[in-house]
């Protein structure tokens, strides 16, 4: 997890605080007060850290909107297909829509390469010992990378289920790309990602013929905690599904009119 931004903190502090009203009830008698401390000084800690993210992805989402760039955030576990469906994305509409990316990993820029070889605007953020984005990274890209002329700016976060849904950027909406390779449960396993997700993407599906996919499965677990988000099933190597993908891009570059948040 992550030694520099705090988020390490902020989920020990969700489990402290889950932890402590177990033993509440379980135990009503005879705390432990330096335990309820440390609790406490956790909880205290993880408010910190997201309030302040939550602060700054307030400003980019103005200044985004201000400037009418849509701002995507991808999310999902390493692999799932971000950078391929990406890939696939550009070679059908980097002529029709004016795109900027932002590539989030640990280490190495190997993604943004492959993304720079389709001729697009596209930046490498690697955050070291850190397992995600966050909005005070996106907001140093604003104004010089973002320059605000763009139609659409595309997101693609750290490979992971977990923390990348605690920090708001200051996108749109955000996506999230579940692989058949993965099995139909990951959205019961990582609930907050999937919930707050506005698109599911299912990735890969040119390889369920080859593996135990679920379809209703991996449907009923998606609605079991999105219940509006839109599901598009895709695939980025034999082009199956891509014309839904597409045509959701082009109605977000529609959405120009300022709102509230």
């Amino acid at each position: 997890m992550c030694k520099d931004c705090g988020c390490q903190d902020a989920l020990k502090g969700k489990l402290a605080h889950h932890q402590h009203h177990q033993h509440h009830h379980d135990h009503s008698h005879g705390h432990d007060h330096a335990h309820i401390e440390a609790d406490s000084k956790t909880l205290t800690i993880e408010q910190n850290v997201l309030q302040k993210n939550d602060d700054i992805a307030h400003h980019n989402w103005h200044w985004l909107d201000d400037h009418r760039v849509i701002t995507l955030n991808m999310m999902s576990s390493p692999g799932a297909g971000k950078t391929a469906l990406l890939e696939a994305t550009l070679t059908r509409l980097k002529d029709r829509i004016k795109i900027s990316i932002l590539v989030g990993d640990q280490q190495t820029d190997h993604d943004a390469k492959r993304l720079q070889a389709k001729g697009v605007h596209v930046k490498q953020i690697n955050t070291y010992s850190s397992c995600h984005l966050d909005a005070a990274m996106i907001q140093k890209e604003l104004g010089g990378f973002v320059s605000g002329h763009e139609d659409l700016l595309i997101i693609e976060n750290v490979g992971n289920l977990v923390c990348p849904a605690a920090f708001d950027l200051g996108e749109k909406q955000k996506i999230a790309l579940l692989s058949v390779t993965e099995g139909e449960d990951k959205p019961a396993k990582y609930p907050v990602l999937f919930h707050d997700a506005d698109v599911i993407v299912i990735t890969k599906v040119d390889l369920v013929p080859h593996l135990d996919w679920d379809r209703q499965a991996a449907i009923k677990y998606i609605r079991q905690v999105n219940s509006k988000a839109d599901v598009i099933e895709l695939s980025a190597k034999t082009g199956a599904g891509m014309d839904s993908w597409c045509d959701y891009l082009l109605r977000m570059q529609t959405l120009t009119e300022k709102s509230a948040i």
